[in-house]
Formats: C-alpha cells, structure tokens, sequence
C-alpha cells in the first residue's frame, strides 16, 4: 500500500539505501498529525516519580493526576510512597483567583502526614497560563518544613516530552551536591536513566557488585532522596536511556567533574561491552577480570537457550518504535541475535546524531522514522508485513488491529529485558508472541506455524 505520510514530515522518513542519509528531527511535532509523543509534564513524570522516599504533587486539575504509577510500574525495595498520586485538584474558582494558597495548604497536608525525605511539585498547563508562582510557595514550605521542596517546570504546553526531562534534570540538581560523601569508595557509580521496571536495576546492580563496584544512586529507579544528594560523590556516571537523564549528568560533570559514558544494558553485545566500559574507565585489573568472569558465566548459560529460539524465528521480521532512540540501537542488534530482521525503527525523541547511528547499524530498505503517528505506522507494518511490533501503550492498539504480534517495551512492562537474563526474557517472549498458533486465524497470515520441540 501507498505510505500515509504528510508532505511536511517526509524529510522525517528515510528508507536506507535509496539516497544519501539526512533526516530532520528534534523538532516540534507537526500539527494535526497525532503525534505518538508526550507533553513535557509527562516527561517529567516518567524520569521523577520512581524516587521512592519522595512526595510527588501534581499542582493542576485532577486529570493531570492519572498519569502516576500505576502505569509506569518502577519498583522500590523499601518505600512506597511514590505509588501515590497527590493533586491540587484546581477547580474554576482556582482558575479565577489563583492556586497558590491550596498549593501551600496541599503541601503542609501532606508533608505531615507522609514525613518524605523531599517534596517535587508538578506544575501542569493551567498553572503555567494563570501564572502561580509555584517557586515562591515551594520555598516557603520548604524553609517551613525543614526539607528540600522541589518546583518542576513541566507546564504540558511548553514542548514536549524531552523538555520533560530537561525540567526534572534541573530539579533533580538541586539535591545533588547537599549530601556527605563520606566512605564512597573510588571504584563507584551511579545509575542514571533506569527506571527499575521490572526489577531491571537490581539486576544492573548485581553486576557491579560482582565486579566490585560500589552503587552510590540510583537515578530514578528505586531511587532514594539521600542518595541523590551524595551522588557527587561517585567516581562515574554510567547513563543509560541518554535522553531522559544525559541533561543531569553534563550538569554533574561541568559542576563537579563527574565522568560520564553511555551505556544500554539490553541485547548480549551492548549489556557485555556496557560492563567492559566500565571496568575500563576504572583500569584496575582485578576489576576488569571479574567482568570477563562475569561475562563468560553468564554466556556459558545463556547461549545453548537463546539457540532454539534463533532456529525458530530466523527469518520473522520486526518493527520498533521507542520513546528514546537508544534503546532502539540494542533493540536492532538482539532480534539480529534472534536471526530476525528489523524492516522499520523510529522513535519519538531522537536526535541527529541517535538517527546516524541507527542508519549505520540497520540493513539496506530499512524505513527510519522520527515523531510518527498512527497512520504512518500502520502503512510501514502492513508494507513490511511485519511479524512483531515493539512498542509502548500508544503503540499496542495499532498492532493488535493489524493481527501483528506486540512486544512492550516501554515502561509499562512486568518482564525484566535488562541484563543477559532479560535478554533471554526477551527471546522468550518474542518466541510466544510470533509462534503463536493464533495467527493462524488472521488473514495475514496463512502458513503453518512451526513450534520448539
């Protein structure tokens, strides 16, 4: 079928092989053309709200609110208060005269009864236009409270979800720096840009212990509000997922001098070579072979299975489409693994240079898309005739009304894909989904469905 693309977003569409690369992107999204991203409040959300020991307060209409965690599901080994959602609830006659004095009385409220460690207040489009000076009454309650009380810009209107990141990123700066680095070894790290669906970041965190590397924080995922504030104190940032969380690491480096490398932890290649950076960075030879020890462990058990599911899906075709494109690298290079080939891959938040890596390491005919809609995405899969999308919540409808298999990855997922135990998860679950006997009742798909023995 002919492609449903706008004449104004056809320099966001490339299709490897037929021309030189050049893609436009990091742009406002096209108006009228239902882009698949988010607003700034919710980018702010996504990176915040998994800090566990933390109040979180949407200071806006109660709509606003509904995006909490039960939708993005960031586990905590301790605290729980994150799971609660707390709004301001604006009504019309707030609207007229103002929010500032419920904000405060909100805030005084809930200070007491839950005693968190910190307080981030979410302001929402509405505050953003009637002009609350939510910066003055988080002071205020703050110097009242005797803990850090956080403003976060993320008016929805502002731009969109990457700006999100950006507002959290400032908040979030605020803690770092105000806490005692006493006893942080000088083979330490933090954490930045997972969100521990799943489990994820303890499995991460395991590795480093077993490479004798000490976790100082945890940026967001199980995060804790004393642990951000001794963050300085790490020898390295590690940061994955660049976009929600690179924009707090290069304020730590040009502040503090905090290093700083990229990492992804899904797919074998890039999990290993993510733990061969950092005992790298460390040059310390006992560190660097307890990770080829680790390594070598983990493969020894990993390969043998990952093996029946490779003779079963070689050949089955995907297509991705991820908020940060990061991810979508390793993304590309674990269905290689799998013997599949990626058709399509996009995101919503990529950037020029993320969009040249993703060409370079993609095959000839390989559509690659920044800030797609449904319509498009629909064209892609049914000219491709793909076997498995992988997506996000926004995404799944559009493969389940194509009869085309769906993989979550985004973060409303229960199954840990981080790790050489995800990757296997992974393998599992994109094994289940394309071999499963039920499409054989979808018109797409005829042929018989060979299954493992």
């Amino acid at each position: 079928m002919e492609p449903a693309i706008f004449k104004e977003r056809e320099d966001q569409i490339y299709r490897k092989g037929e021309m030189p690369f050049q893609m436009a992107c990091d742009r406002e999204s096209l108006a009228g053309a239902v882009s698949q991203r988010a607003c700034v409040f919710c980018g702010s959300r996504v990176v915040l709200y998994p800090i566990a020991d933390a109040l979180h307060l949407v200071h806006g209409p109660i709509g606003c609110a509904a995006y909490t965690w039960d939708i993005r599901g960031a586990l905590s080994s301790g605290p729980e208060l994150h799971r609660l959602s707390f709004s301001t609830d604006l009504q019309e006659m707030d609207v007229i005269f103002g929010g500032e004095k419920k904000l405060y009385n909100a805030l005084i409220e809930l200070i007491d009864r839950h005693r968190p460690k910190a307080a981030f207040v979410y302001s929402t489009c509405i505050v953003g236009i009637i002009g609350d000076d939510l910066e003055g009454v988080c002071k205020k309650v703050g110097a009242a409270k005797g803990i850090p009380v956080l403003p976060v810009q993320s008016e929805g209107f502002k731009g969109n979800k990457r700006a999100g990141y950006n507002a959290a990123c400032q908040a979030m700066f605020r803690l770092v720096g105000t806490g005692d680095t006493t006893g942080i070894s000088p083979y330490s790290v933090n954490i930045l840009g997972d969100f521990n669906l799943a489990g994820e970041i303890w499995i991460i965190r395991d590795y480093f212990k077993r490479m004798g590397i000490e976790v100082v924080a945890n940026i967001t995922g199980d995060g804790r509000v004393d642990d951000l504030r001794r963050a300085h104190g790490a020898a390295l940032n590690v940061v994955q997922c660049s976009g929600a969380t690179m924009d707090l690491a290069k304020m730590m480096q040009e502040k503090y001098g905090t290093p700083v490398i990229r990492v992804s932890y899904f797919g074998v290649e890039d999990m290993a070579e993510s733990l061969y950076d950092v005992a790298r960075f460390f040059k310390d030879p006992d560190i660097m072979e307890r990770t080829k020890e680790l390594v070598r462990e983990e493969l020894q058990v990993l390969y043998p299975q990952l093996e029946k599911f490779r003779q079963a899906l070689s050949g089955k075709k995907a297509a991705i489409y991820v908020g940060g494109a990061f991810k979508a690298f390793s993304l590309v290079k674990a269905f290689r693994l799998l013997g599949m080939q990626v058709v399509m891959v996009g995101s919503q938040t990529g950037t020029a240079e993320d969009y040249q890596e993703l060409h370079d390491v993609c095959d000839a005919g390989t559509i690659i898309v920044d800030d797609s809609n449904p319509l498009e995405l629909t064209s892609f899969l049914q000219e491709k005739e793909v076997d498995i999308f992988v997506g996000g919540v926004k995404e799944r409808p559009i493969a389940f009304k194509l009869g085309v298999g769906f993989c979550d990855h985004n973060h409303e997922r229960k199954e840990a894909l981080e790790g050489f135990v995800g990757m296997l998860n992974f393998a599992q679950e994109v094994y289940n989904t394309v071999m499963s006997p039920v499409w054989r009742f979808v018109p797409r798909k005829s042929d018989r469905l060979s299954v493992i023995r």
